[in-house]
């Protein structure tokens, strides 16, 4: 997904669940970028950039663990590419399941397994334009 993902997107996609009536419970997490201070300089934004046909594998990867591990309705992966300010949305992983365990257990499976494997990379960008590159700390 190109640049930030939209709160309407996200609720969209929730509201598009509604008339599946074999789910029982939808696990939901939203990785946020964050404003940390680095070395007295505040963070502005990230820039994501990914080697796209690996990363495309690997998501394929998860999902179909993530089926074959829980008893899981529908999972949604989205991954934001570009330019994402502080405080804007990146990842938005959807887990809905038949039981709740399965969703919130699959859920942490899957964001721990994208920021372990997928090769997404990130650049801290600064207010006065020098940057670094984002170190996955879980």
């Amino acid at each position: 997904m190109q640049g930030p993902i939209a709160p309407i997107f996200i609720s969209d996609s929730i509201a598009a669940h509604s008339s599946k009536t074999n789910i029982g419970a939808h696990a939901i997490f939203l990785g946020q970028v964050r404003a940390d201070k680095l070395a007295d300089k505040i963070v502005k934004a990230i820039l994501y950039s990914a080697y796209a046909e690996m990363a495309e594998k690997e998501f394929h990867r998860i999902r179909e663990n993530a089926f074959h591990r829980y008893q899981l309705c529908c999972l949604h992966v989205y991954h934001s590419i570009g330019e994402v300010k502080a405080g804007e949305i990146s990842l938005f992983v959807f887990v809905s399941a038949v039981h709740r365990k399965d969703a919130f257990v699959a859920c942490q499976e899957i964001v721990d397994d994208i920021k372990a494997n997928v090769p997404i990379w990130g650049k801290e960008l600064f207010e006065d334009g020098s940057f670094v590159w984002k170190e996955n700390k879980g």
